[in-house]
């Protein structure tokens, strides 16, 4: 399998025409220096950004009006005296002076607008322009032609190490007049989404084979990415375009610290290597002046590390081509601990017993996923592709999502010994027909705008012994052979303008409805409502816990086994080629401030407990950065120990057989 660099640096170049001299304090010893200072060995450089700007003497694209230098061509000479790859950044989705001098280029919506991204194409030139405010581009006729045709210059002037194509997959369909006509022409029907979408991922697929071609046939071995084709929902197609994944997020500002793991699992299930990247400003891309603190970029790069990924750190170069020594600094902070650790995660496969079957539809995946990480339960991501049998317990995340294929590959499964535990629709098929024999019998959606739970027995472990709120109701699923472990207490009424009571929702009734909240039929559990979208919407305690306590009667063998606070996260890797697996422990409390989500705090913990279930007879377990072997009590399918400390944000335990 292909190895990526572990310690790469995605170097924004987006620059306006406005500002004059641009690259003309560019300099090789500075710009080597500050990569050298970093421990960086792999530098993404640009050919052409958002404002349709080439940064090389192209004569197929257009070269940005004030360019002293060809930028591109020496920071390619730069990185490869030093033995650095430096693949080169293309943008496809958004090219502002391309769209400018060629409307008919836009991405057009239903109605013959022109789709965007924060961007009013009516704002007059002196009305202030929001933040990442783009037209998007269609990957079609003359501006296909363009990006081809550039492509093919770039691999015959340089010695190419790979392509990152940026804004790609860029919305659900386009409706411009080359796409109507193409349409037409495969006779799709012009007024039905699901068509439309079909012919907008053939235009992308088309794009991608013809690029992938011109640039193998000129160099062999370049890595390729396509950068949004790794979203949890990113059609299946473009997979195979893709020489390894790239998983663009700032966890800052994009969706939290943990977006990562789930997809990073999701990915790594395809046989590619992947790469986290994230980026060393405060908020987001395009930030000039903001800074991480390098404690922050340490415990992320650890992070991606943690969960098998190489590491990318996003920069952005002054327009004057002057690098900027404070962020390499920063960045070398963090690169000089992936130095120590990258071995421990790289070429690392994620190994768990335990499957979130991704749905695509984030709020529910990823809800679940944070519900498992706040309790250190490791996990798989499935998919359609991937063989059940390894897994002892499957979760079904709370959507639609579903077919029969799926359904019956997971109701053998189950008769084969596996465990379902069902969260809301993902029950039922996009016709609401039911897929599983879960003991209960459907009798309609909910008559109401929410509804409360109450615990049986057997799931109040740590809950309140009255009926709790939830937020979104559960469809009436009455219990017939299944046995309900959790009652549902409707509302007295849905809150309207013409009957409500106090500030919020109604209080609940006094007495059980006749469907069940949680039901359980054999290795079976169906949880009614979407916990799993709940807990990201809502983040209440007892929906997790509800969660966790149904999870439990189905899940009892995990491989990994360990206990920290909710903040803490425990990933295990298994190198097999190494002979060994390796736990990784993370520790530090993301704070909310603002918009931001900020790392500062590395609070040490001790003593924390460790129990691996392999079937290897272990040798030794170390602590490889301190150099310390622990003591191991061997049960008989278990190795359990106790690690003395996880302080920094970050531990690693080796187990070698």
């Amino acid at each position: 399998m292909l190895r990526l660099p572990a310690r790469q640096i995605h170097l924004d170049f987006h620059t306006a025409e406005s500002i004059d001299r641009v690259g003309a304090k560019f300099e090789r010893k500075k710009f080597q220096a500050a990569l050298r200072q970093a421990h960086v060995n792999s530098v993404t450089v640009f050919a052409k950004c958002h404002h349709s700007w080439s940064y090389y003497p192209t004569k197929v694209g257009r070269r940005h009006p004030s360019l002293k230098i060809d930028l591109l061509g020496q920071q390619i000479d730069a990185c490869h005296a030093m033995k650095i790859r430096a693949p080169i950044y293309y943008t496809v989705g958004w090219s502002a002076a391309d769209v400018a001098d060629h409307p008919d280029w836009a991405v057009r919506n239903r109605d013959g607008s022109i789709a965007t991204i924060r961007h009013d194409v009516a704002a007059a030139p002196s009305d202030p322009k929001p933040p990442t405010s783009w037209v998007f581009l269609c990957p079609s006729g003359a501006y296909r032609d363009l990006i081809v045709r550039q492509t093919e210059e770039i691999c015959r002037r340089y010695p190419v190490d790979g392509f990152f194509y940026d804004i790609c997959d860029v919305s659900t369909a386009c409706w411009c007049d080359r796409c109507r006509a193409g349409m037409e022409e495969e006779q799709l029907d012009l007024t039905n989404d699901a068509d439309a979408r079909i012919y907008h991922i053939q235009q992308w697929v088309r794009l991608m084979t013809d690029c992938n071609h011109v640039i193998h046939n000129n160099h062999r071995d370049a890595t390729i990415f396509y950068n949004g084709t790794t979203k949890l929902h990113s059609p299946h197609e473009y997979a195979a375009f893709n020489t390894h994944f790239e998983l663009e997020d700032l966890p800052t500002t994009w969706g939290g610290y943990d977006k990562l793991p789930l997809r990073a699992k999701l990915f790594s299930e395809m046989g590619k290597p992947t790469l986290a990247m994230s980026g060393k400003f405060h908020t987001q891309w395009g930030e000039f002046g903001g800074f991480k603190h390098p404690h922050a970029i340490r415990y992320e790069c650890a992070m991606m590390i943690a969960y098998g990924a190489a590491c990318s750190m996003g920069d952005q170069l002054h327009p004057s081509g002057q690098i900027d020594p404070a962020t390499y600094r920063n960045i070398g902070h963090a690169y000089e601990y992936v130095k120590r650790i990258e071995d421990y995660g790289l070429v690392g496969k994620p190994l768990a017993n335990l499957g979130i079957y991704v749905s695509g539809q984030a709020a529910h995946d990823e809800g679940v996923a944070r519900m498992l990480l706040e309790r250190q339960i490791d996990f798989e991501a499935v998919r359609r592709e991937t063989d059940l049998a390894r897994y002892d317990a499957i979760i079904l995340t709370g959507a639609t999502f579903l077919d029969d294929a799926q359904a019956e590959s997971l109701r053998e499964f189950v008769a084969d010994g596996g465990s379902l535990l069902i969260l809301g629709q993902s029950l039922f098929d996009r016709t609401g027909k039911m897929l599983f024999d879960i003991g209960g019998k459907f009798i309609g959606p909910s008559r109401y705008d929410c509804d409360y739970t109450l615990a049986g027995r057997e799931l109040s472990e740590g809950l309140v012994d009255s009926p709790f709120l939830n937020y979104t109701p559960a469809p009436r699923i009455v219990a017939t052979s299944g046995h309900s472990l959790a009652a549902i207490h409707e509302p007295l009424f849905s809150r309207t303008y013409w009957r409500y009571c106090s500030h919020m929702n109604a209080p609940h009734q006094l007495t059980e409805a006749d469907h069940s909240a949680v039901i359980q039929k054999g290795r079976i559990i169906y949880c009614a409502h979407a916990l799993g979208k709940m807990y990201a919407d809502d983040g209440a305690r007892l929906h997790r816990d509800l969660f966790i306590n149904a999870l439990r009667r189905v899940y009892r063998k995990q491989i990994l086994t360990t206990t920290l606070p909710s903040a803490g996260r425990a990933s295990l890797l298994h190198q097999p080629d190494k002979k060994r697996y390796v736990v990784h422990l993370l520790y530090s409390p993301p704070l909310q401030r603002g918009r931001t989500l900020v790392i500062e705090d590395f609070p040490t913990i001790y003593d924390v407990p460790v129990e691996l279930r392999v079937p290897e007879k272990i040798k030794r377990v170390r602590l490889p950065l301190n150099g310390k072997t622990l003591k191991v009590a061997k049960g008989r399918a278990s190795h359990g120990l106790t690690v003395p400390e996880l302080k920094d944000g970050h531990q690693v335990v080796v187990f070698e057989y």
